[in-house]
């Protein structure tokens, strides 16, 4: 990955069953980012496998990153440059048009499937897009497959732990 990140890789492991279902892994990224500008660009790579169609569901606390990976994603679609990208937190979704189509949702305010529902997901789930979702533990039982699961975690002041599950399918 580059600079002082570090990452694991397991290929095609079984992910505990959830809502009856079994899904299969085919990639787990494990990665230590030492500042902001290395989630960015673990963004940028992460790219790769946001390519559209795709739903990428991110968790984490306030601060842990979100956005910053965001932007990386964003950018490494070619859908808008970083500095444009910015948390839809009040906005609900920013759409990002560039050499590719971005939704970015965060659903931090959002409350039960009502709320989801006034989102109009299905419709960008529907398009040839990338759909981003800030707080995606609240879509994981509806999330399709493939997608990605992305989770950051705190490692101090400027460390993260990022996790990405690339889930293919039962």
């Amino acid at each position: 990955m580059g600079g002082r990140l570090t990452t694991t890789a397991c290929d095609l492991e079984a992910l505990a069953p959830r809502d009856g279902r079994l899904t299969k892994r085919q990639r787990r990224y494990d990665i230590v980012s030492h500042s902001s500008e290395e989630t960015l660009e673990f963004g940028r790579k992460l790219a790769v496998l946001a390519q559209p169609p795709c739903l990428v569901l991110m968790e984490g606390e306030l601060g842990s990153g979100k956005t910053v990976l965001t932007k990386g994603i964003v950018s490494g679609l070619d859908a808008a440059p970083e500095t444009e990208v910015t948390s839809p937190t009040f906005a609900l979704v920013h759409e990002y048009v560039g050499e590719r189509k971005v939704y970015h949702l965060d659903l931090y305010r959002v409350e039960g499937e009502r709320d989801l529902a006034t989102l109009g997901l299905d419709e960008m789930l529907d398009q040839d897009a990338t759909v981003i979702v800030e707080w995606g533990e609240k879509l994981r039982a509806y999330a399709l497959f493939p997608h990605l699961e992305v989770r950051l975690q705190h490692r101090g002041e400027r460390e993260r732990r990022i996790l990405v599950d690339e889930i293919t399918g039962n």
